[in-house]
């Protein structure tokens, strides 16, 4: 019964339009000529301007306007039906169509005087396979939309998240500006994004059976199976490589991180300045205090490895160096370097105190999402870790969590809150923690 009632949810044949009303739909809309040809000059330099300004609002803008999905989902549609004309008449707009936006966003970047590559711009340059999950997923929702009598605001949602016009135009400001890593790394997210909405067209036209138009031998379907398994294959093997190394850096930052917070003060040392770049596996850190010796550089090299950086470059340099001051000083400068000392200090305490609360906000926003997976009531979660005091001595005080979280009707019970309140103790490891509930 509770199957039934779920497939009769699902279902989404009932929501169907009429199959030759979505023939001609998905027919108009590749053709690039008249209106259609207008709006996409527009979006061209409207992308490239906002790229150029850094601008997410006008990239959006463009995004929506954009109708560089009609002839990939032509294509889709084309191969699911086997329709080899429409395919080749889809193929040829959006050739032409890429040729026209590259051509514009070239000529846009090579006489604009704004050419530093904004982060808007640079975030088009690394796709991974994040990118094609994305592409098909929004492809499958923008072709359910074209299908349905219903069409809602989907179809300008699926244009944002897939986001065909910025990488074509980031490819143009790297063939303007001669820097063709750019250009390659913007043209394989477009790529990506153009080949999976056509997949996502073609499983979807497939899947509920759209009429084939004409008569098509065996042997042609599959020749025609085995190249989109070719092109998928193609397309997304490098993707997958790039999600490894994104994957790789966001694990070295988060080892560094942690390394840079256990080795801030060493042997008399102050780290005073440190930068660490994923992408060579480097580290540099600059030290103040009393010269650095050796034992000390061999201890953030054990602390290196113990954070799994055994293969991290570690540059460790002094910055300043209280040692080689004579010892003949004046009052005034001793007080001078322990000024120094103690500003250093602070500094590095301020440091690692933001980076603690970084690192405890995407702790508490985890543990919330993983809560509200297990008690949809939960509306939010405020976590902190303050001291508590006895007042008896001043020595009498520890360090206690506490936790105050907001809910919605139907509310805990007292069995949940038990639950949820063991399931927190061990999530965050924490011994003695306090819970508090507001209801809504």
């Amino acid at each position: 019964m509770i199957v039934k009632k779920l497939s009769t949810f699902l279902r989404i044949q009932s929501d169907l339009d009429n199959m030759d009303a979505i023939h001609a739909a998905i027919t108009n809309a590749i053709i690039f000529k008249g209106t259609n040809l207008w709006i996409l000059v527009f979006a061209i330099v409207i992308a490239s301007v906002g790229l150029n300004m850094n601008s997410t609002a006008v990239i959006i803008g463009a995004m929506l306007i954009s109708p560089l999905m009609g002839p990939i989902n032509g294509m889709g549609y084309s191969i699911a039906t086997y329709d080899f004309p429409l395919f080749r008449r889809a193929l040829r707009n959006f050739a032409f169509a890429v040729s026209a936006s590259l051509a514009a966003s070239t000529a846009y970047f090579a006489i604009t005087p704004l050419s530093i590559a904004h982060s808007e711009l640079l975030a088009r340059t690394s796709p991974s396979i994040y990118d094609v999950i994305i592409a098909l997923f929004g492809g499958l929702a923008g072709i359910v939309a074209i299908s349905s009598k219903h069409k809602g605001n989907v179809i300008p949602g699926v244009a944002i998240a897939t986001a065909l016009m910025p990488p074509l135009c980031t490819a143009g400001y790297g063939l303007a500006t001669f820097q063709f890593a750019y250009f390659f790394g913007a043209f394989y997210l477009f790529t990506i994004n153009t080949v999976f909405i056509a997949i996502s067209s073609v499983l979807f036209s497939q899947f509920l059976d759209f009429p084939i138009r004409t008569v098509v031998e065996e042997e042609k379907k599959r020749k025609v199976h085995r190249w989109t398994t070719a092109v998928i294959a193609i397309t997304v093997i490098p993707s997958l490589y790039f999600g490894y190394l994104l994957v790789q850096k966001e694990r070295f930052t988060v080892n560094a991180n942690k390394l840079i917070a256990s080795i801030s003060a060493l042997d008399g040392n102050y780290l005073l300045r440190y930068d660490v770049n994923p992408g060579s596996n480097s580290i540099k850190l600059i030290y103040g205090g009393v010269s650095l010796r050796q034992s000390t550089k061999d201890t953030i090299q054990r602390r290196a490895d113990r954070y799994d950086l055994t293969h991290a470059q570690l540059e460790i340099e002094q910055g300043f160096s209280t040692s080689e001051i004579s010892h003949d000083i004046t009052e005034v400068d001793q007080s001078l370097r322990a000024e120094i000392g103690r500003l250093a200090l602070a500094l590095q305490r301020s440091r690692d105190e933001r980076i603690n609360a970084e690192i405890g906000n995407i702790q508490t926003r985890q543990v919330l999402l993983e809560l509200k997976a297990l008690y949809p009531q939960v509306v939010s979660l405020a976590y902190a870790n303050p001291i508590q005091y006895t007042g008896q001595a001043p020595s009498d005080s520890s360090r206690i969590s506490v936790v105050v979280m907001s809910t919605r009707r139907p509310h805990l019970r007292s069995a949940e809150k038990q639950r949820i309140e063991s399931w927190i103790r061990q999530r965050i490891s924490a011994q003695h923690i306090k819970t508090f509930y507001e209801q809504e």
